[in-house]
C-alpha cells in the first residue's frame, strides 16, 4: 500500500523514518518508512496492515496441498484436505511470531515452503509408498482410507522434524557460518533453481484441466504484477481531525497474487453455474463442494494429530536437501529485509538465532503434522518494500490473525474449492519465478569462464536425468538391504540434493579464483565470517526483555545466538 507521504495515526511518515533510523558507520541509503521496525502503528491500523500480509501469504501457502495430497493418496472430495492447510497456517502463525519477537527479530513471515515438495515427492514415490490402484482405493472403508494416507503422513512428520533438527544446531551453536564458507554461489544456483525445474510436470498436470483457464490466470497475474504493479487505486479513508479523504493504494503491486485467483475463480463460477463446464468437469467451482459442507467450524490442529510420527533414515537424509534450500534462501532474505525495514545489518547472533529458530518451527510443522516445512515468505518481503512499512508489531499481528484463522475449519477448506486449471496456472508463474531466484545468484560470479559454465551445466542437467531415471524405475537399486535400497533411492530421486552436493564437490574440487568464483562479493552479501564482530549498535536484534540481565553475566558473550555474542569490551 503506497500511501505517499500521507499521515497516519497523527504522525507523518517523516517523522518515524527519522525516528527508527540511527546514522552509523555502515549505514546505507535507507527507504522512507512510514514504520520502521521498532516503530508501534496504532493497533487500528496495525491490524489492518497485519491483514495484509496474511493476505500475501494464503496467496503462496494454499498452493503446496494440491500437490501434496495427492502424492498422499488422498481423494479430492476428502474434507482433511481443508485441516491441512489450516494446520500449515496455524503453524505458521505460531513459528512467524516466535521468530519476530525472540528470533532473528526482523518482519519476516515464516510459513510452508515448496523447497520441501521436491523431497516429499522423492520419498513418496519409494514402491511401499506408492499409491494403489484407483479401483483398490474405492473399495476400501473410510477407516482405511483415512489410514492409507495418514500413514503416509507420518512418515513425512518424522522425516521432517528429525532433519530439522540439523537446521536447529546449524543454527544455534553458530556452525552455519562455518558450514556455508563451502556453500558457494555455484552450490546455490542449482539447489533453488532445480525446486522449480522438478516441479514442472506437476504444473503441467494441474493447468491442464483446463488450458484456457490455466493460461487466462497465467497472464492476468502477469498483467496485475508486472504491468499495473504502479497503478495506484484511489480509495476513500477517515483520518480523525481531517475527516475523509482519498489516499492512493497500489492494489495490484500488493495483492496480484489474491486478486488473480478471486477473478479467475469467479469466471469458474460463472461457468459453472451456466453449465458450459459440464458437471464432474475438474475446473468446476462445486466439484469439492462436499469438503466444505462436511469441514468442522472449529478445529484446533495438534501435535500427533494424524498418529505419531514414524522416522526412518531413508527420509531423514531425503528432507535435508529441503533443510539445506530453506537455509540458503532464508539467509539471502535477512540482509535485504533488514534495509527495508530500516534496521542495522543483522549481526551473527541474529543471523544463528533465526536459522535455529527456523529449524524449530520446522521441528513443530512436523509434528503437527502439516506435511511440510517453514522458510522465509518472499512474498512477504516484496510487501514490505511496497508498503513501506517495516515494523516488527505488524507481523507480530499477522501472526495472531493466522493462529486464529487456522482454528477454523470452514476457512481452510474454502481454499480446496479452488479449480485446479487456476491452481495450475499460478503454478506456472510460481515455479518460474523460484528457478529465477536460484538462477539470479549467478550475478556474484564470472559467466565468461569456462570452468563456471561447465559447473553450472552439469550441475543443473545430471540431476534432472538421473532423478528421473529413478522415478521412472522404482526398485533398480538392490543391494539386499530394504533400509539401503530405500535411502540411495529417495538420495538419488531427488534432484536438489544431487545438484546440491554435485555443485558443491565440483566448485570446491575444480580450480578457480575467489574472484572467477563469486567468493568476494558473496561474501559482502553474506557476512558469516568470524570477523563479523558485535559491536553493541545492532540493538534492533535485542531481546525484548531480559538484557540487562544477559549483559552481566560474561559467559554469555560466547553463545552464538545470544545478543551479547562476541561483544566488544567497552571502554
Amino acid at each position: 500500500m503506497e500511501l505517499n507521504n500521507v499521515e497516519i495515526g497523527g504522525e507523518s511518515s517523516k517523522t518515524h523514518a527519522e525516528a527508527a533510523t540511527t546514522p552509523s558507520s555502515d549505514e546505507k541509503v535507507k527507504p522512507q518508512l512510514l514504520y520502521a521496525i521498532n516503530d508501534n502503528p496504532p493497533w487500528y491500523l496495525s491490524i489492518f496492515l497485519a491483514f495484509q500480509h496474511y493476505l500475501t501469504m494464503i496467496g503462496a501457502i494454499v498452493s503446496i496441498p494440491f500437490i501434496l495430497t495427492p502424492a498422499l493418496c488422498m481423494s479430492d472430495e476428502d474434507a482433511n484436505r481443508g485441516i491441512i492447510i489450516s494446520t500449515m497456517i496455524f503453524v505458521t502463525g505460531i513459528v512467524t511470531y516466535f521468530q519476530a519477537t525472540w528470533g532473528v527479530r526482523l518482519p519476516i513471515v515464516q510459513g510452508g515452503t515448496i523447497s520441501f515438495l521436491v523431497p516429499t515427492l522423492a520419498i513418496l514415490s519409494l514402491p511401499q509408498w506408492k499409491c494403489p490402484a484407483q479401483a483398490e482405493m474405492d473399495a476400501m472403508n473410510q477407516a482405511d482410507r483415512e489410514e492409507l494416507w495418514q500413514v503416509r503422513m507420518r512418515e513425512l512428520s518424522g522425516a521432517i522434524a528429525v532433519s530439522a533438527m540439523v537446521q536447529v544446531i546449524l543454527g544455534y551453536t553458530g556452525l552455519v557460518g562455518k558450514i556455508l564458507k563451502y556453500v558457494t554461489p555455484l552450490t546455490i544456483v542449482p539447489t533453488v533453481s532445480l525446486v522449480g525445474l522438478t516441479l514442472f510436470e506437476h504444473a503441467a498436470e494441474t493447468a491442464s484441466k483446463h488450458w484456457g483457464i490455466a493460461v487466462g490466470t497465467t497472464g492476468m497475474l502477469t498483467l496485475f504484477s508486472q504491468i499495473m504493479s504502479n497503478v495506484s487505486i484511489p480509495v476513500p479513508a477517515y483520518r480523525k481531525g481531517h475527516g475523509v479523504e482519498v489516499r492512493q493504494f497500489q492494489l495490484f503491486r500488493l495483492f496480484p497474487v489474491l486478486l488473480t485467483i478471486m477473478i479467475m475463480w469467479g469466471l469458474c463460477g460463472i461457468l459453472t453455474a451456466t453449465d458450459v463446464f459440464p458437471p464432474g468437469h475438474p475446473s468446476r467451482t462445486d466439484v469439492r463442494l462436499n469438503v466444505l459442507t462436511s469441514a468442522k467450524w472449529f478445529y484446533v490442529p495438534y501435535p500427533g494429530q494424524f498418529g505419531l510420527p514414524s522416522v526412518t533414515l531413508s527420509g531423514v537424509l531425503g528432507m535435508l536437501a529441503g533443510v539445506l534450500a530453506c537455509t540458503v534462501e532464508s539467509l539471502s532474505y535477512y540482509p535485504t529485509v533488514s534495509q527495508m525495514s530500516g534496521a542495522h545489518s543483522p549481526p551473527l547472533h541474529a543471523i544463528n538465532r533465526g536459522i535455529g529458530t527456523e529449524g524449530l518451527g520446522t521441528v513443530l510443522a512436523g509434528l503437527w503434522g502439516a506435511g511440510n516445512g517453514t522458510n522465509t515468505f518472499g512474498e512477504n518481503v516484496g510487501a514490505i518494500g511496497v508498503t513501506k512499512i517495516g515494523s516488527r508489531r505488524v507481523i507480530q499481528w499477522a501472526a495472531f490473525i493466522m493462529v486464529l484463522q487456522g482454528v477454523i475449519g470452514k476457512f481452510g477448506a474454502i481454499f480446496i474449492l479452488i479449480p485446479d486449471s487456476v491452481v495450475g496456472g499460478i503454478f506456472c508463474v510460481m515455479f518460474g519465478m523460484i528457478i529465477a531466484f536460484g538462477l539470479s545468484t549467478l550475478q556474484y560470479v564470472d559467466l565468461r569462464s569456462a570452468r563456471n559454465l561447465y559447473i553450472l551445466g552439469l550441475s543443473i542437467f545430471f540431476p534432472m536425468v538421473l532423478c528421473r531415471w529413478m522415478q521412472l524405475h522404482p526398485g533398480s537399486i538392490d543391494t539386499g538391504n530394504t533400509t539401503v535400497d530405500s535411502t540411495l533411492s529417495v538420495l538419488l530421486g531427488t534432484t536438489i540434493l544431487v545438484g546440491g552436493v554435485l555443485g558443491c564437490l565440483l566448485d570446491n574440487l575444480i580450480p578457480g579464483t575467489p574472484a572467477e568464483r563469486g567468493l568476494i562479493e558473496w561474501a559482502n552479501e553474506m557476512p558469516l565470517g568470524d570477523d563479523n564482530i558485535n559491536d553493541g549498535t545492532a540493538t534492533d536484534y535485542d531481546f525484548p526483555c531480559g538484557m540487562d540481565a544477559i549483559r552481566s553475566w560474561r559467559w554469555t558473550y560466547k553463545i552464538p545466538f545470544l545478543p551479547t555474542y562476541k561483544l566488544q569490551k567497552q571502554s
